[in-house]
């Protein structure tokens, strides 16, 4: 087995008291104290979430806006600096590469911000494409730590340790300034449904940042909170995880996701015409989330039950929601399907399939 890879966090980590556990390769805090716990913070008040796992890849050159207009899907073109975009990245048959953030710094100097367990295949992806484009692509994950602040109280505890003036960054904007001394790319981004930011910095100053966020935050009632935490919210939340309600066999359209995908743009994206057929025909299949009214998780690669017993589906996320007091979950099922009573079986019990429309709490982002 290769050696997990780590944050420069992961002492601090271990010093907080959590609970690492291997993650996309990476030895991750799954908790610190208990999950139920650091969920309900960040709904609450707010959760200090380290995220130094994402990679980080700068795109740049004359040609840079073309080629991002042909790699995703979402329309960069309506980006000015300091804003932010989030879309996915298809392969040719119309399967998700991967969701990614597009922040623009000025034209032509892009970046982008792409899932931890992706980076070796996302860079060997975008390399392939940038080939025929003037422009030069920069691995810079190695370089950077991502800190994030989550919840009602976060703009009031980053705010506290910056000058930057905060209430002008709206939500998917960010600016640069210096957070508790340490200088960073303060974006007002995140996958948990509250307000809060994401905090790109140096990382080597990853530990002294995150201790003074800590400091900071623990009067208005932060906690530290693990991945745990990060996959009960972002399912609250309606939020995709790569590998479960967007991967290569499922397309941005089939997830919900039609909104990320501009078939009209000036450069048509990879995956163009694969996504044109689908959107023209419906697709056969998509990406449902549900309610049960029982405490009892429904695990993911559950079969889902049509009203005869036969299966028309799969669950590919769920969970035990904090808020709601029982279990929630996003499954992929045959379109029509989603008209009839749904069902799965656990250890021999049938229990029915609730659908309804994400997100299951409502959002507060900034």
């Amino acid at each position: 087995m290769s050696e997990l890879k780590r944050t420069p966090l992961r002492d601090f980590h271990a010093a907080h008291g959590a609970r690492l556990v291997d993650f996309a390769g990476w030895e991750m805090p799954v908790q610190y104290r208990s999950i139920l716990e650091e969920h309900k913070a960040v709904r609450r008040a707010a959760g200090l979430f380290d995220v130094s796992h994402m990679g980080e890849v700068d795109i740049r050159g004359p040609q840079a806006l073309e080629f991002l207009e042909h790699l995703v899907t979402n329309e960069v073109a309506r980006l000015h600096p300091g804003r932010v975009l989030y879309s996915p990245m298809c392969a040719e048959d119309g399967g998700t590469v991967d969701d990614l953030l597009v922040y623009m710094r000025a034209p032509g100097d892009y970046f982008l911000c792409i899932n931890a367990g992706n980076i070796a295949k996302d860079l060997a992806w975008i390399n392939a494409r940038a080939a025929a484009f003037d422009v030069t692509v920069t691995d810079r994950s190695a370089d950077y730590a991502l800190l994030a602040v989550q919840g009602p109280r976060a703009a009031q505890i980053v705010q506290s340790l910056t000058g930057a003036k905060l209430g002008a960054v709206g939500y998917y904007h960010f600016c640069e300034g210096t957070v508790a001394g340490t200088h960073c790319i303060i974006s007002r981004t995140g996958y948990t449904g509250e307000d809060g930011f994401e905090l790109y910095h140096a990382a080597a100053e990853a530990p002294a940042l995150a201790e003074a966020l800590l400091a900071a935050g623990r009067p208005h009632g932060l906690e530290l909170a693990g991945l745990g935490a990060r996959d009960s919210l972002r399912l609250e939340a309606g939020y995709p995880l790569y590998g479960h309600e967007l991967a290569a066999d499922i397309s941005p359209l089939t997830a919900g996701l039609g909104w990320t995908v501009k078939l009209g743009k000036a450069r048509p994206c990879h995956g163009h015409d694969a996504l044109a057929r689908e959107k023209a025909s419906g697709g056969a299949r998509k990406v449902v989330f549900f309610r049960t009214g029982d405490r009892r998780i429904v695990r993911a690669d559950t079969p889902v039950l049509g009203p005869d017993g036969k299966p028309v589906g799969r669950v590919l996320s769920g969970t035990l929601s904090p808020l709601l007091n029982e279990s929630i979950g996003s499954a992929l099922i045959e379109t029509p399907a989603a008209s009839g009573p749904l069902s799965v079986d656990i250890r021999g019990t049938a229990l029915s399939l609730n659908l309804v429309k994400a997100p299951f709490v409502p959002l507060r982002q900034g």
